[in-house]
Formats: structure tokens, sequence, C-alpha cells
């Protein structure tokens, strides 16, 4: 069932959506050459706590972290840990807040240093995909409109898209009804309506679409060891259109 929020619900979220923004900025603002991705988690988590939230991801579903870093070929999910960053590197951080009751959740992929052509291009067109996605979110829209202008966007600049993982709702929980697809699939899903909020994420390879899981159970990689990027905002649909949430 997907929950409709009211006027008042949607400023709620913007409270948690503001938190999750200034700790991304911070993390992306420290990713460097010689940084530890635990240290990126550490700058996320006392920032999510001292602003009164709570950082979504810890312990969610088991998670160990406050934070996804994931590298390179990695997709989403990434735990961080001792990995240090190297130069060429690009590296997706991912991280949510809660706060008051309500959940924020964006993500952004950065070169780490000196970056190729090619890894610039794909993290442009990934946060392209998104705003494409986002524009096709208004009234009178179905859902599938959304996942029809990531794959258009991403796929005419020769990417391909993850088919695994998916955005998702998102207010009192982390992940609400509907899930949001960035492919088109037979089913249309729902009418879009003012009051729904989701968290749309395009996750675009530089190869083929096709994706593995590591042991550890979290870290989603590409088979074909290929470059991916990841770009996410919470965005409520209002009568005026689409709102990012999970603005700075």
């Amino acid at each position: 069932m997907i929950e409709l929020k009211s006027a008042r619900e949607i400023e709620e979220m913007k409270a948690a959506g503001s938190i999750a923004a200034q700790a991304l900025l911070l993390v992306a603002q420290a990713v460097r050459p010689g940084v530890r991705t635990q240290e990126l988690d550490s700058i996320a988590r006392r920032f999510i706590t001292k602003s009164g939230a709570e950082p979504s991801f810890l312990g969610y579903n088991g998670y160990p972290a406050a934070i996804c870093a994931s590298v390179n070929d990695e997709v989403v999910h990434g735990i961080p840990g001792e990995r240090v960053l190297k130069e060429g590197d690009i590296v997706s951080i991912d991280l949510g807040a809660k706060y008051k009751g309500f959940h924020g959740d964006c993500a952004i992929t950065v070169g780490v240093g000196e970056i190729t052509r090619e890894a610039k291009r794909l993290i442009e067109v990934t946060e392209k995909s998104f705003y494409a996605g986002m524009n096709a979110f208004r009234e009178g829209n179905r859902l599938v409109n959304i996942s029809e202008a990531v794959q258009k966007t991403a796929e005419s600049e020769g990417f391909s898209v993850v088919r695994e993982l998916v955005g998702h709702g998102i207010g009192r929980k982390l992940h609400e009804e509907p899930s949001v697809p960035n492919f088109v699939s037979k089913n249309r899903g729902p009418r879009l309506e003012a009051g729904m909020v989701l968290a749309i994420e395009p996750m675009i390879n530089s190869g083929a679409k096709e994706t593995y899981t590591r042991a550890d159970g979290w870290t989603v990689c590409t088979k074909d060891g290929k470059l991916s990027a990841h770009y996410e905002n919470t965005v409520a649909l209002t009568k005026n259109g689409p709102v990012i949430l999970t603005a700075v």
C-alpha cells in the first residue's frame, strides 16, 4: 500500500532530508586519495548523531555501518572498512538519516583525484538520468514514466541500467511501496499522485547490466568488473510538481 504524505509530513521529511544531504556533502568533500572508507563512515555518523538524528542504515537488516561506500565496480552496499581510496577511483556514497520519525535517503558518486574522461561521463550521465526520472514524477503519469526516462537517458549514452536493484517509496520506513525500477517492465505501476514520496536512484554501469553479490552478502558488483555509478535523492510530489527533500 502506498502511503501519501500530507503537506505537514512532507515538511517534516525535509528536515530529515536536509540532515542526510548535509552529511552526504561532508563525506563527499572528504573524499581524496589516501582516505579509508571507514573514515568517511565516521564523518557521516558523527554529523547525523550530532544533528539529533539516527543513521538510517546502521543496523538495518543487520547492515554494520552508517553509509555504503562502493568503489569502482561496486554498484551499491559497499561496507566501509580499511580500504584506502586511490587516485583515479570513483566512490558511490549512499546514506540516510532518520529524524523525528521520518527518513531521508540520498547518494552521489564522486571521483578520487583525477579520474578518466569515461568515469566522469558515467557520473554525469547517472546524475542526468536521475533528473530525467524526477521530471517524469508528475501527477497523471504512471510510475513506468519515471523508469522509462531513466533508462532512455542512460542507454542513449551507451551505458546500461542495473536490473536487480530499484528505488523505493520512503517515509516513516526507509523502504516503502512502491518499488521504483530504473528500467521499463511489463508492470506500468500506479498512477502518480501528490503526496507520494520516492527515493529515485539510478544505478548505471559503464559495461553490461549484470551484477553479482560478494560473499559478505551486501556488496553488489558489476559482473564484468567495469565501473558503476549511483545518484539518489528523496523526492516528494506536490501539486506544483516534484520537490527534492534531500537538497543541501
